[in-house]
């Protein structure tokens, strides 16, 4: 079914409505490639912009597995002499975990909603 308001369209056109679909169904424009060429150039920019981030991260990324390794180990090492009575938890906390979970997600619900009633 085609809508009533389309047909309303077609029947009320003015004489801008008029000129600027003559002026449209016109031919094209010779202009011996330009246009293709200015389409191609703009088709591979896009492409090496798609293609350079995730080429630099991989880069990036083999360059900086050596220096994170090193970082790794070192962070072992460091924990390794830190006295294991401070990663230990007390007792309290663990029947108060569920409270303070509940507590943490009421936080993060507020702060969400706030900035959703800002927008």
């Amino acid at each position: 079914m085609i809508s009533k308001i389309i047909n309303m369209v077609d029947r009320m056109k003015d004489a801008e409505d008029r000129w600027l679909e003559s002026m449209f169904q016109s031919e094209p424009i010779a202009d011996d490639g330009f246009s293709d060429r200015v389409v191609w150039r703009l088709w591979r920019r896009i492409w090496i912009r798609r293609l350079t981030l995730p080429a630099a991260m991989l880069i990036g990324g083999a360059v900086a597995i050596k220096p994170a390794m090193q970082l790794v180990l070192v962070g072992s090492r460091l924990l390794n002499a830190v006295p294991q009575e401070l990663f230990v938890a007390p007792a309290a906390w663990i029947s108060q975990l569920p409270i303070i979970l509940f507590a943490g997600t009421v936080l993060v619900i507020g702060m969400l909603s706030a900035r959703m009633l800002e927008e």
